[in-house]
């Protein structure tokens, strides 16, 4: 298949370099896994002044995670979900972290920021952490995050300002706060792939009638067969939700050490990220972002 004849839901579908698996008790798989792909662009060619250049496998998916990026910014202003997110940090795979959102997203006019990124968080799980807070907007009071540190019992000690890459918001952590989000998502899948451009032995495939829960997906997915220092990953995915058409879930998997007949094995995850009911422009205000607002316990 040839990239002029995609439908263009087709084609925004093959998004970005990187993606999501299904894993965890929170996410449903459909009976015969994700097992046949219907999408390629190993094979594909660009013309240019009228000649033959044999593209990258990642070209088609850089190119619509630039207009996913372009359609995001201009369609979605906030959302709130419920992130589930788990990363390998020291060799170590940490367990899952369960966290209800509310993001605004960036705006910028004439060059200027108008309307920082701004993110709410209240983590149900795991119970260590269950009713903590954290507020964070991007460029405010000193760039800090403000963490109410519940201790899981209910009770709360008092509310403190962090550095978002500081050693104590860091601890057990891949990255700062201030990557959260699926624009930040969508950035890094960008980044991401122009890296992987300058490499061959990358296997690009496009898989449909994926579920994360309830929600049908199409799938990105990538794998370098071969283990290289310059790799990151030997496998990757990114769900995109069919219908708001946007990711909402993103993994990357070491190496198998073995034979392993686990596709991808949730032990050699390094990290992923889903967001799960998610609902998009919920008209939220200063209010939401703010420690005094009587919904929240800071």
């Amino acid at each position: 298949m040839t990239q002029p004849s995609l439908r263009r839901r087709d084609f925004l579908c093959a998004l970005a370099a990187s993606g999501a698996c299904l894993a965890g008790p929170a996410f449903a798989q459909e009976p015969g896994g994700l097992k046949e792909p219907v999408f390629r662009v190993s094979k594909n060619t660009n013309v240019q002044a009228g000649v033959d250049v044999p593209a990258h496998p990642l070209d088609p998916a850089i190119q619509l995670a630039n207009d996913s990026l372009a359609h995001f910014k201009q369609n979605v202003d906030d959302y709130t979900c419920l992130i589930v997110s788990r990363e390998r940090v020291n060799g170590v795979v940490g367990t899952y972290d369960y966290m209800n959102a509310k993001i605004r997203n960036q705006k910028v006019e004439g060059g200027r920021v108008v309307t920082p990124l701004s993110v709410y968080l209240k983590f149900a799980k795991p119970e260590a952490a269950a009713g903590r807070e954290i507020i964070w907007i991007e460029g405010e009071n000193n760039n800090k995050m403000l963490v109410n540190p519940s201790d899981g019992d209910g009770r709360f000690l008092p509310s403190v300002w962090l550095k978002p890459d500081g050693p104590i918001a860091m601890r057990g952590r891949l990255h700062p706060l201030t990557f959260i989000g699926i624009e930040n998502l969508i950035l890094k899948l960008i980044e991401r792939g122009e890296r992987e451009k300058h490499h061959q032995e990358c296997e690009v495939r496009f898989i449909k009638g994926a579920k994360i829960n309830d929600r049908v997906c199409t799938v990105l997915e990538v794998e370098h067969p071969v283990q290289r220092a310059h790799f990151e990953f030997n496998l990757a995915q990114i769900f995109i939700d069919d219908e708001l058409q946007i990711p909402i879930r993103y993994a990357a998997y070491l190496w198998p050490t073995g034979a392993s007949e686990k596709r991808p094995d949730p032990n050699l995850v390094i990290e992923e990220y889903t967001y799960l009911k998610v609902k998009i422009n919920q008209g939220l205000t200063d209010a939401d972002f703010k420690r005094d607002n009587p919904n929240y316990n800071f």
